[in-house]
């Protein structure tokens, strides 16, 4: 049985609600997300976003330099526009667009 058909861990519970609550226009880093919930790494994060990511706003995840996976670019740049998301090129402006948690 592959892990796409086991339920999420309760890790993978709260990353999955942190991004659901990442605001339009904001974003977090896969680390961000990680030592936001104290636990975990961005491979981690990564596992997670890559298995049960695609019901949550998966977008508003990215890499701390700004940039997403390049399979991601073509579908995610559309929801930064409209959403408002500060852009320096094709990166999320992460200075003006990372999200705290708060």
């Amino acid at each position: 049985m592959s892990e796409r058909s086991h339920e999420p861990t309760e890790f993978a519970e709260r990353v999955l609600d942190l991004v659901e609550r990442i605001p339009p226009g904001r974003v977090m880093a896969y680390g961000d997300i990680a030592e936001y919930l104290g636990e975990g790494g961005p491979r981690q994060v990564g596992r997670v976003m890559a298995l049960w990511g695609g019901a949550v706003p998966w977008w508003r995840v990215i890499r701390a330099d700004g940039s997403l996976p390049p399979s991601h670019t073509r579908e995610a740049r559309p929801r930064y526009v409209a959403e408002g998301t500060p852009l320096r090129g094709e990166r999320v402006d992460m200075r003006r667009a990372r999200w705290d948690g708060t």
